[in-house]
């Protein structure tokens, strides 16, 4: 059997320490919140591996729990604070809205798949995650009723990032994704100032995409 807390541990010493990551606080919320229970039974013995794991919903899409290493980063570069309001875009079954709940005021967790949507509630609340709510509906199109957001991530690789999705940010916030459209993407950091939307590189990453974020949308211009 799985000593799970073990294994976290490890985790966090072998991927998320080496990978750069210094935030006190990405740390010890990967740390401690226990990322098998968002998984499966089935998928439980995987969820310390050092990749993306694949997740099944209702839509036919193939979806992932982000590699754990990626996801630390990618939390890291949003510099989530205690008094932010977050988008996870993308949620799955929840395990990236409890890490991000745990660093923030309050988050809105949008998932488009009804299966998956329906199994993050559930563990979120089993878990006492009581600072996030579950959204079901597109993802590209964000979750303009509750915006605008200190913070947005974007728990999945997309093409492009929509303007209407940016919008959504407030005065200063910052949205974080993995983009491009080849094998390997790169994590960015988008800031809003006005009506400009400062984009930053930050590293390379390959993780597995979110849909509905198509290459036919048009293309932000900077």
């Amino acid at each position: 059997m799985i000593d799970f807390a073990i294994a976290r541990l490890n985790m966090v010493e072998s991927q998320v320490r080496p990978s750069s990551v210094t935030d006190r606080r990405v740390i010890d919320a990967m740390a401690t919140i226990p990322r098998e229970a968002y998984l499966p039974q089935s998928l439980r013995h995987l969820a310390y591996m050092d990749q993306d794991i694949p997740l099944e919903g209702s839509d036919g899409e193939t979806r992932y729990l982000m590699h754990p290493r990626v996801f630390a980063k990618l939390a890291q570069l949003a510099e989530v604070s205690k008094g932010d309001v977050v988008l996870d875009v993308g949620c799955g079954g929840g395990y990236s809205t409890a890490v991000l709940a745990s660093m923030s005021e309050a988050v809105v967790a949008l998932e488009c798949d009804e299966a998956l949507s329906a199994q993050a509630i559930e563990t979120t609340i089993e878990q006492g995650v009581d600072n996030a709510a579950v959204v079901t509906g597109p993802l590209n199109e964000g979750y303009a009723g509750e915006g605008p957001y200190d913070v947005i991530v974007l728990s999945g690789a997309v093409r492009e990032v929509p303007r209407s999705l940016l919008e959504q940010l407030k005065e200063r916030g910052r949205l974080v994704a993995v983009v491009g459209d080849g094998p390997v993407g790169r994590a960015c950091l988008f800031v809003r100032h006005g009506d400009v939307f400062a984009e930053k590189t930050a590293f390379d990453a390959k993780v597995g995409p979110l849909p509905g974020f198509a290459a036919s949308e048009p293309e932000f211009v900077f």
